[in-house]
């Protein structure tokens, strides 16, 4: 291996000992620091990469940003030569290579929820009133609207929701937005996944065992590893990320390779624009989730759990840690947990804003600190996953289904919903419905009772289209408010539940501004590590103005359906399978006609 080179420029004071905390928290690691380091072996490697990303982390909140005297330094710590960590740095939204012109920066997202909120508008008077701003793909506040990601130096991020700038400097001064959450179906019986929002204190470990927390943790001590994965596989589980992956079957495969480490990541990364229901269960349930991850990985033989969740989740973020640290302490996570001899722990590892790193091995890239760009499949994450060992990675909402399939049982777990798709979903309703929110409901639910359960459409206009399953899904029109939401029916419909996105959408709407947002989205997202994705995401957003601006024939309309083909054939991940999918679907229906006045 050759030699590191290294720069001339020194870290601050304060960046030199961010680094070395963010580095130490993981356990002590002494360097001498000389001009040229050698490379001490692929294992010795190995243990200090993974860290590079706590240490951009560091850097950028001691200083603003990712100084070349600050990176230059992580990089001697960490044994990672300085053009490759550059690399990292710069591939995320989060991470700057320019100082700031103050002690914060205001991310405003002007996705596609919150541009029906007035997002744009809001950017230009932010800027007016002098504030350091940028413009955000989706934070996760769908239900909310005109969300404002704040990233401060040297102090806690947070989030705002306000549609006056003049009003923002008495929300700047607070740490993360701590109001408590109100759902909409609050009361309702038919609660499983959010019987205890608004109910259980978050921060409480005994408020959460007093509504039956830890019961299935105690149950599952007593049942083998084979008879726990039993359970999960009888009960129907399958994937609530979006591929619908059969949760027993993912498990089996990594508990059946011995005599290798295992490892568990909970895939926290919610980044598809409409979607807010994996922060809504971290930020109120989060010892449900700690719960859960412990008994996945006793069930799959794994003693290392990893919890990737987006920079963009602040609050959900500081809940999850507090969590850990009281499991731990009550000997619930560790060395022995429940005095039963069994070892499971939990690290909390946190992205930067790249969408793409919800694809599950562009996740292993960034925790181990390189580029979130995604591998080529096979081999598949069972055999071949974090660290190259086999690897469970499962989405939130699909975790914290465990805990009632184990005390419960998989058959009662399966009684509900359908055949093919057991127990019940979670919908993140956004855009023209009275009442926007999460919601849960059995799977065979109609697209049209989750509306009227919403409160119905609401605004001026009539009801004109639904975005279903998000950004990468589809869009559909009122004649499919019959349509039972289910995986084999929106399979057999040609549309997808994704992330369980619903957005509505007015004939008023201005769709055309809508639908090339997305375009734009899954521009800026694209890792551009493939060419069918890369020139792709481009091609797509320049063929849709021509398109919407009518200045096309019919050539390029097969054109585009040529290109949506090769992107979705030949592109690496599920990005550029699904990036021409929405935006095709939006041409199909003619939503891009001019709208009503």
């Amino acid at each position: 291996m050759p030699d590191i080179k290294f720069g001339t420029s020194l870290p601050s004071p304060d960046e030199k000992v961010a680094v070395d905390e963010a580095v130490e928290s993981h356990g002590p690691v002494t360097i001498e620091l000389s001009e040229r380091l050698v490379y001490g072996g692929q294992k010795r490697l190995k243990e200090r990469r993974h860290l590079l990303l706590p240490a951009l982390h560091a850097l950028q909140r001691a200083s603003g940003w990712i100084s070349p005297g600050g990176l230059d330094y992580a990089c001697r710590i960490l044994e990672v030569p300085p053009a490759e960590a550059y690399g990292v740095a710069t591939f995320y939204h989060l991470f700057s290579d320019q100082p700031p012109k103050g002690d914060q920066i205001l991310h405003v997202c002007d996705d596609i929820a919150c541009i029906l909120n007035g997002a744009n508008d809001l950017i230009d008077a932010s800027k007016q009133e002098g504030y350091e701003t940028k413009p955000s793909p989706c934070l996760g506040q769908c239900e909310k609207g005109s969300a404002v990601f704040v990233q401060r130096v040297a102090s806690d991020d947070t989030v705002i929701f306000e549609t006056d700038p003049k009003e923002f400097e008495k929300y700047l001064t607070k740490n993360s937005e701590k109001e408590p959450t109100k759902l909409p179906q609050e009361g309702s019986d038919h609660l499983r996944l959010l019987s205890r929002i608004g109910i259980v204190d978050p921060n409480s470990l005994e408020d959460y065992k007093s509504h039956g927390g830890y019961k299935a943790l105690e149950k599952a001590l007593e049942m083998d590893n084979e008879e726990i994965i039993e359970e999960v596989s009888s009960s129907g589980l399958r994937g609530r990320g979006g591929a619908a992956f059969p949760t027993g079957v993912k498990w089996k495969a990594v508990a059946d390779e011995k005599g290798k480490v295992h490892h568990l990541v909970c895939n926290a990364d919610e980044s598809e624009p409409g979607t807010f229901k994996d922060r809504i269960l971290m930020e109120n349930d989060p010892f449900a989730l700690i719960e859960s991850m412990t008994i996945a990985g006793l069930a799959i033989g794994a003693e290392k759990g990893w919890f990737y969740i987006r920079g963009e989740y602040p609050l959900a973020k500081q809940r999850l840690v507090e969590a850990i640290e009281k499991a731990k302490k009550s000997d619930l996570l560790g060395n022995n947990i429940l005095g039963s001899g069994r070892k499971f722990d939990i690290e909390i590892r946190s992205g930067a804003g790249a969408y793409i790193c919800g694809e599950e091995t562009a996740l292993f890239n960034s925790i181990e600190g390189f580029r979130g760009e995604p591998r080529n499949k096979p081999p598949f994450p069972t055999t071949n996953g974090l660290f190259n060992e086999p690897t469970v990675v499962n989405n939130v909402e699909t975790l914290a289904n465990i805990p009632r399939i184990i005390l419960h049982g998989g058959e009662s777990y399966a009684s509900e919903g359908t055949d093919q798709s057991s127990g019940t979903r979670l919908f993140c309703l956004s855009g023209r419905v009275a009442s926007p929110g999460l919601y849960e409901f059995e799977f065979g639910v109609t697209l049209g009772e989750i509306l009227d359960a919403a409160g119905g459409f609401s605004g001026s206009g009539n009801l004109k289209a639904i975005l279903l399953g998000g950004a990468a899904g589809s869009f559909v029109t009122p004649e499919s408010l019959n349509l039972p939401l289910t995986f084999e029916d929106t399979r057999n419909a040609g549309v997808s539940l994704g992330s369980g996105v619903i957005m509505a959408f007015s004939d008023r709407d201005d769709l055309k501004k809508i639908v090339l947002r997305i375009a734009e989205f899954f521009r800026d997202e694209s890792c551009g590590q493939c060419v069918p994705c890369r020139v792709g995401t481009v091609r797509q957003e320049e063929l849709l103005i021509r398109i919407t601006d009518k200045q096309t024939l019919d050539a390029d309309i097969s054109l585009f359906d040529d290109l949506a083909s090769v992107m979705s054939d030949a592109s690496i991940c599920g990005l550029g399978h699904t990036a021409a999918s929405a935006v095709r679907s939006a041409l199909n229906l003619g939503l891009l006609e001019t709208n009503n006045e």
